[in-house]
């Protein structure tokens, strides 16, 4: 008996539409609905019994937190169901990372949660979406999936979901794991390796119950003579919580040093991460400066940040930032 899954759909490219089969740029996304996405794709059929809910029909860019918490409540409740066997949800990718990462400390491994999406629309010559979408199926109707954390299936590899970032504005591969690499690959369906799900389902789903939004975390991005006044502004604007682009191994400009001192004393959580895009930013024997994001790049400490404040878990972002 074929698997049954659930597909959520939230729009992005895969779901995108242009004027002409050889745009790639200049199309809408988030235009097609779930019946259409999987007309798009024979054999889905003999891969599992699928049941469809479109949740967003948004391009990826516009995903806020509020956005997360409602997916996170959609996938929670259809995996409750004794008749849901995993679920599938398709996104965009410019925001395939946060999402990804969000639902991986949100979702606890177990019935198996695999995300896809496409580079190009589904009006492109040569679209990668569908065969994404066929292979993000196959990967969640597969034993081997379950147990294994939120996944990302997209051009024949397998990610960890908390692994991910996008590398690239256009490539079919701009989605990658950069450091760790894939776990698997498709056709046939294999696993290199278990991936890394200490802090899976970190934030139970009580601690996440009627918040409708998440504390505001913004990121600054810090230049060569960047102002301090940004990171003013920001406090004066709401952020419970920065997270800091630095140059190198987090390296906080002596210019900011006082602005970041005076924050923290006012109770703004800030954490030092790095914009060189790879590697670990290391904690400082200075004990008066802020915490280090460790691995998480930006909008990954970012999350973290956001769930610690909204749970009241500081040990959560201490461990992830380990």
């Amino acid at each position: 008996m074929a698997p049954r899954l659930t597909l959520l759909t939230t729009g992005g490219t895969i779901a995108g539409q242009a004027a002409s089969a050889a745009d790639t740029v200049g199309y809408t996304a988030g235009t097609l609905d779930p019946a259409a996405l999987v007309a798009a794709v024979p054999g889905l059929d003999a891969l599992a019994e699928l049941r469809c809910e479109a949740v967003f029909s948004i391009d990826s860019k516009d995903m806020t937190p509020a956005h997360w918490l409602h997916l996170r409540e959609r996938v929670e409740h259809h995996l409750a169901q004794a008749d849901c066997n995993g679920v599938v949800i398709t996104h965009g990718t410019d925001t395939l990372e946060e999402t990804a990462f969000f639902l991986h400390l949100t979702c606890p491994p177990g019935k198996p949660v695999v995300m896809t999406a496409a580079m190009r629309p589904a009006t492109a010559l040569s679209a990668d979406g569908p065969m994404n979408l066929y292979q993000a199926v196959a990967v969640a109707a597969h034993p081997g999936s379950a147990d294994q954390g939120v996944l990302v299936v997209v051009n024949g590899q397998i990610f960890a979901g908390a692994d991910i970032v996008k590398t690239d504005t256009e490539a079919l591969d701009a989605i990658a794991a950069p450091g760790r690499g894939p776990l698997g690959a498709t056709g046939p369906i294999r696993f290199f390796h278990p991936p890394a799900i200490d802090h899976a389902g970190s934030v139970a789903a009580s601690a996440l119950a009627g918040l409708g939004e998440l504390p505001r975390v913004d990121i600054l991005y810090v230049a060569a003579g960047s102002a301090p006044d940004l990171l003013a502004a920001a406090v004066r604007a709401g952020a419970r919580g920065l997270v800091l682009a630095l140059p190198g191994n987090g390296s906080l400009p002596q210019a900011w040093q006082d602005a970041v001192a005076q924050a923290r004393t006012a109770g703004v959580a800030v954490v030092r991460s790095t914009r060189t895009g790879h590697g670990r930013v290391a904690h400082a024997a200075d004990r008066s400066l802020p915490p280090a994001s460790g691995e998480l790049n930006p909008a990954k400490a970012r999350i973290a940040l956001m769930l610690a404040l909204a749970c009241g878990q500081p040990e959560l972002a201490t461990a992830l930032f380990a």
